[in-house]
This record gives C-alpha cells, sequence and structure tokens, in this order.
C-alpha cells in the first residue's frame, strides 16, 4: 500500500519563541507570505496538522487555529479526507518567476578571461530537430523496447551499487564492451584500461584541452570545423590554427605551413565536420608524420564512425598510429540518442595516468544506471543490430534525398556523394547573397536584417 504524502516541507518557518507575537500569529504571517509570493503554489498540499504541529515544536490547536483563519480568507482549502490545500484563486497571481531578474552591472563581477571569450561564440549550439541541423539521429527508428526493458531489468539491482557515487573513470563492464567494440568493428588495438568513460564528447574535448593546452599553445584546427571542440581549445586559451579542407580532408601541407610546432590537431577524418568529407589515407599518414614531427597530440573525434556504409573502410588515425599520438573520442549520442551524454577517451599509454589522476580529482563521473543499461545493450547484441539497421535507414534516406534534388532541386544544386554519417552537404550553382534587396525611390536598399 503506498503511503499517502504527509505534504510539503515548511522548514524556512522559524519561531521566535521570546517574541511579542504569539505563535499563531507568527506562523499566521510566515505562512500567508508564502501563499502571496508565490512559495506556494495553487494546488499544493500542505502538511497535516499534526504533522506541522510536530515539525514546529507547537500544540497541534495553534495549527488548527491558522488553517482555519487562512481558509477564511481564502488562501487555503479544506476538506475532510482530502488535507489542506493552496487555493485555486492564486493561480491568478503573477509568480516570482515571471519579474524581471536584477543582474547588476555586469563590470561588477569578476569573472575569469576565458568566459569573456564565450560571448564571441554567439549563441548556443543548435541541438533541436529543425532543417539544417545536423548530427541527429533517427530517434524515430530506436529500440525503446529492449532499452526499457534493460532499463527496468536494473532499477531491480541492488541498491547499494545503483544509488551510490559512480566510478570517475566508468563503470569497467562498459569500458570492456567498448574495448571489444573498438577492436572488432573498427580494428583499433585497445585495452579496457585505456577507456574512460565522460558526459558526451564535448566533456571529453573540454577535459583534454584543460590537461594538455597551455594559454599560446598552437592548435590546428578544421577550417570549417566542430564548433563546440573550437570552443573549449578557445577557453583553454589555445592559439587556434585555421587549416583548410578539401575533397581529401585536413590540408596537412598548409598546416605545417603556417605552423610546423603545434601541441595538438583536431580532425573528424571518418566524416569531416561539417562538409562531410572522409580524410584520404595519404593525409592520414602525413598527419601522423606531422603531429611526431612537432612532438604533437591528435584528437580524433570518429562522431560517425559506427555509420560507414561502404565495403572497406578507411583505418582510423588511431589504428594507424605506432608512435601513440592520436586521443580516440567517441559518443553514443549519435549512435544511440543524444540525451544518454554518454562518450568516452580512448588514451594512449602515456596519458592513461594523467587521466585518471584527473578524473578521480575533478570528475563527478556518469550515472551508473546509464553506463549498466549501455553495457546490457551492447553486450546482448542490441546495439550491433541498432547499428546495421541504422545504417541501412540512413543509406536510403541519403538515396531519397539525391533523387529528389534530381528531380527538384538539379538547377540549383550539386550533391555531395556519401555513405558515411548522419548528413551530407550541396553545393549552389549560382551565386545567392544572403541579404535581401529592394527598391525605394528608385534606389536599390539592401535590408541586412535576415542576413
Amino acid at each position: 500500500m503506498v503511503k499517502r504524502s504527509r505534504g510539503m516541507l515548511l522548514q524556512s518557518i522559524v519561531l521566535d519563541r521570546g517574541a511579542a507575537q504569539t505563535l499563531s500569529t507568527q506562523i499566521y504571517r510566515k505562512l500567508k507570505d508564502l501563499l502571496l509570493d508565490g512559495s506556494l503554489s495553487a494546488g499544493d498540499r500542505l502538511p497535516s496538522t499534526r504533522t506541522m504541529a510536530s515539525e514546529l515544536g507547537v500544540a497541534r490547536a495553534t495549527i488548527v487555529e491558522t488553517f482555519e483563519r487562512l481558509v477564511a480568507e481564502g488562501l487555503l482549502e479544506s476538506r475532510v479526507g482530502a488535507g489542506t490545500h493552496v487555493s485555486p484563486a492564486l493561480n491568478a497571481r503573477v509568480a516570482p518567476t515571471d519579474a524581471p531578474l536584477d543582474i547588476g552591472s555586469v563590470a561588477s563581477a569578476k569573472l575569469a578571461k576565458a568566459i569573456a571569450l564565450a560571448g564571441q561564440f554567439g549563441t548556443r549550439l543548435v541541438h533541436q530537430h529543425q532543417p539544417f541541423t545536423t548530427g541527429m539521429p533517427a530517434f524515430d527508428a530506436f529500440p525503446m523496447a529492449q532499452w526499457f526493458r534493460l532499463s527496468s531489468k536494473h532499477w531491480r539491482n541492488a541498491r547499494k551499487p545503483m544509488l551510490g557515487y559512480p566510478e570517475p573513470h566508468g563503470e569497467l563492464r562498459l569500458r570492456e564492451a567498448i574495448a571489444t567494440h573498438l577492436r572488432v568493428n573498427r580494428g583499433i588495438a585497445c585495452h579496457a584500461r585505456q577507456i574512460f568513460i565522460v558526459s558526451g564528447a564535448q566533456y571529453a574535448f573540454q577535459l583534454i584541452a584543460e590537461m594538455l593546452i597551455d594559454a599560446g599553445d598552437r592548435v590546428w584546427f578544421e577550417n570549417p570545423g566542430h564548433i563546440g571542440a573550437r570552443n573549449c581549445f578557445m577557453l583553454a586559451g589555445a592559439h587556434m590554427v585555421a587549416v583548410p579542407v578539401d575533397e581529401a580532408g585536413l590540408r596537412v601541407e598548409q598546416g605545417r605551413a603556417v605552423a610546423p610546432s603545434f601541441k595538438l590537431a583536431f580532425v573528424t577524418p571518418s566524416q569531416q565536420q561539417p562538409l562531410g568529407v572522409k580524410m584520404s589515407l595519404d593525409r592520414r599518414f602525413a598527419l601522423l608524420q606531422a603531429a611526431e614531427a612537432a612532438d604533437a597530440w591528435i584528437i580524433e573525434d570518429d562522431w560517425a564512425g559506427d555509420f560507414c556504409v561502404t565495403d572497406k573502410p578507411l583505418p582510423t588515425l588511431k589504428e594507424l598510429d605506432l608512435g601513440g599520438r592520436v586521443i580516440y573520442v567517441g559518443s553514443f549520442s549519435k549512435s544511440i540518442f543524444p540525451a544518454l551524454r554518454l562518450g568516452f577517451i580512448l588514451a594512449p599509454p602515456p596519458l592513461v595516468p594523467f587521466f585518471c589522476t584527473s578524473l578521480e580529482a575533478f570528475s563527478p563521473g556518469v550515472p551508473t544506471h546509464l553506463q549498466t543499461v549501455l553495457a546490457e545493450f551492447i553486450a546482448e547484441g542490441h546495439f550491433a543490430t541498432h547499428v546495421r539497421r541504422m545504417r541501412r535507414l540512413y543509406a536510403e534516406r541519403y538515396d531519397a534525398l539525391a533523387h529528389a534534388v534530381g528531380t527538384h532541386l538539379s538547377h540549383w544544386l550539386e550533391l555531395a556523394p556519401t555513405r558515411t554519417g548522419l548528413h551530407t552537404f550541396a553545393r549552389l550553382k549560382c551565386p545567392i547573397i544572403d541579404r535581401d534587396e529592394h527598391i525605394v525611390d528608385g534606389k536599390k536598399m539592401v535590408d541586412f536584417s535576415s542576413s
């Protein structure tokens, strides 16, 4: 039998037993303030008179008197068997959250220089489903039934491992499952001890930047490139070196010409973000050689590697890396769903102790139940089945897009061929400016408001 709720906690009511006002008056005024300032909402249930009297250390008759007074004023409603609730009449009151927030002067806030840079990034990264948003998986095709079953199974386990603090490095079972997946599916030789579970790839980039980048260090970055990762390196004080991307990926020779000495290179070789091109094998070897010569690290963001539908995918940078230069970052935001907020770092052996130290000192860890359910999802074969299904689905959707563009937009767009990942791009065949022009009094006027 479910025990009935005893009502809201009202510990903000503090009584002064030496005051001239009676205890009943003090409780009445404090409770009325809570009702009128929006702290209590219409329909909220108050504690029973017996419970509230016990918690405040007063006689029950004192609480009964207070409630009767507030009921008479129309602020509370009391029904036999249902308890005492805040009156629906208070729905018309303006909630405190509707009032403007007085933030004071920005100049008075003592902020680090890094946060000042955040204002240069514009609005937050787009994460909603809308036209031209990249990196969104097919939510309608996710196997919710299996996920729900595994989640329900997890919550029937022993409480201590479920409810305690998570392991800062990540649950061993999930790390082992990921290591197996990388060995079998991506051809990467690795051990579970090299894998660290983090709350998404974005947190991985932030952690790596904090650990490796000092102010002024040069970072090669794809141009155009992954905005979220760029922001992490900029906040760490890196000197960003924009390296162009062509149909073969990062132009390594141009990076070496501009900044032969660099600390870190960030690349998305399996499907460049956002152009969608795949880094050629020659460029991969060239990048590894450049990193060796500069004694630099490489972050390989393999965000779409699971969705390559070609028969012979190119080897990952991590697979080709003989010098231990590549830090491999993966995420389940695209292969499972973004709200999961689970990613991982595959660290080269020299960096493993430093990731251990950093996560043990600063990381709160990732929720245990999410890791456990995902590990079970992989172990039972649902992950492999889901990836296969998504490969077929995304290939079908690309073919449908290509057909539609060829049928209806062939004069406007040239669609890039791709058999990898969640998006593609198209080139305009005719020049278009992103501004509105109109004629006023015989003169051409330009409106940049929609740019």
